[in-house]
């Protein structure tokens, strides 16, 4: 086999040994990035050997493997969910979440994170009512400064994992016109160097959040947003066709929502290790369900948590500005912004809007009678043991 650096090797062992010896010299001149990691993503590779776990050296963030083996969920993977801003995947940690190779470059820093007692932390899978829950709670918590919200949602209540899903290095040179504001370009530094309160969300399941917050020792207020399963595969792949490359059809994207290969799945324990810990003083878990059931009662409950008092003409008017039709053609919230810049520059090419429908049960239109029952038994399966319900 030949490695990474052009030098060939008779056995894995060897190259393992050698890889190993560039890995740490990157590493001590703090020069690792993701083509240096790259390298020991061949390792997995050989045919007949076992796949290797891998933790890069000091604080570079918990183990992971890659996402290419020759089965069925990483061939369609790499196969159908592959643009230009991505480099390939690696599974993270215990759960092996599903992450794009690119952050690696990040893990140690989100790992380290210098988090604030006054921060504001919206924590969601994707597609689960998250825009919808942040700017609810930015409202509450910024006392209805309603001209404030007018700037862009990105840039007062920024994604921290947005940079380590899009990774643009090859792209840029090419493209000297995208001109890419810190939020995007750096989300961890952009995070670092706001001003407190800090309003933070991320789609990174418990385990990979800051060591900060898992270990207690800083508590921000984190306010969790779950959706049902077969509502949020539906959004999650039109969302992916519009904004991140993904090629292929529904049936094959819902193979990898059941299989744990979409980023930052698997789903389950992505809302267990939150619904587990609803009860901790610093979390609010919601349901994007109850959300659209009764809407000023979820802006009661969420005021309550963020420690404010709110009349009914406060709530009446936030369940206004919150509902569908206004959140959609909202410019500060739509994303439609994002959608167009893909378009301009065919970083992805799927039309659609970044919200649809906002409705509960719209699988229907989608989903056949077999995979309705599938996804029933899954969800049966793995909410058996808790109280749980959608």
């Amino acid at each position: 086999m030949r490695g990474t650096f052009g030098r060939k090797f008779r056995k894995i062992e060897e190259c393992e040994d050698y890889v190993k010896s560039k890995f740490l010299v990157c590493f001590e001149r703090n020069t690792l990035c993701a083509v240096d990691i790259r390298i020991f993503l061949i390792l997995s590779t050989s045919p007949g050997k076992q796949q290797r776990i891998y933790r890069p050296p000091g604080a570079m963030g918990p183990q992971f493997i890659p996402a290419d083996s020759n089965d069925e969920q990483d061939r369609l993977l790499n196969e159908l969910f592959m643009p230009p801003f991505r480099k390939g995947y690696v599974r993270v940690g215990p759960n092996k979440v599903l992450l794009p190779l690119y952050y690696l470059d990040y893990a140690g820093r989100i790992e380290d994170m210098e988090v604030r007692d006054s921060d504001v932390w919206i924590v969601s899978h994707p597609k689960a009512g998250t825009t919808w829950t942040q700017e609810m709670a930015w409202v509450i918590n910024q006392d209805f400064d309603f001209e404030g919200a007018k700037v862009p949602l990105p840039e007062r209540f920024p994604f921290l994992d947005h940079t380590p899903l899009f990774d643009y290095t090859d792209i840029l040179p090419n493209l000297p016109e995208l001109q890419l504001p810190l939020f995007v370009s750096d989300s961890v530094t952009y995070i670092n160097e706001m001003k407190s309160p800090r309003y933070i969300k991320t789609h990174l399941p418990w385990e990979l959040l800051p060591k900060q917050i898992r270990e207690g020792t800083k508590k921000p207020k984190i306010i969790y947003v779950a959706r049902n399963a077969k509502d949020t595969c539906v959004s999650y792949y039109h969302h992916c066709k519009i904004l991140e490359g993904y090629s292929g059809s529904f049936d094959n994207y819902c193979k990898l929502f059941l299989g744990g290969s979409l980023c930052f799945a698997p789903f389950w324990p992505h809302v267990l290790n939150f619904w587990k810990r609803r009860d901790e003083p610093n979390i609010l878990f919601l349901k994007y369900e109850d959300l659209k059931k009764d809407l000023p009662a979820v802006i009661r409950k969420t005021a309550a948590f963020l420690g404010k008092d709110l009349n009914e003409e406060q709530v009446d008017l936030l369940a206004e500005h919150l509902s569908f039709a206004r959140m959609k053609s909202n410019p500060a919230v739509n994303y439609e912004a994002a959608i167009e810049i893909n378009r301009r520059f065919n970083l992805t090419t799927a039309d659609g809007h970044f919200m649809r429908s906002g409705q509960v049960g719209n699988y229907k239109e989608v989903m056949g009678p077999e995979l309705i029952a599938e996804f029933d038994r899954w969800t049966q399966e793995n909410l058996a043991k808790s109280e749980l319900t959608f």
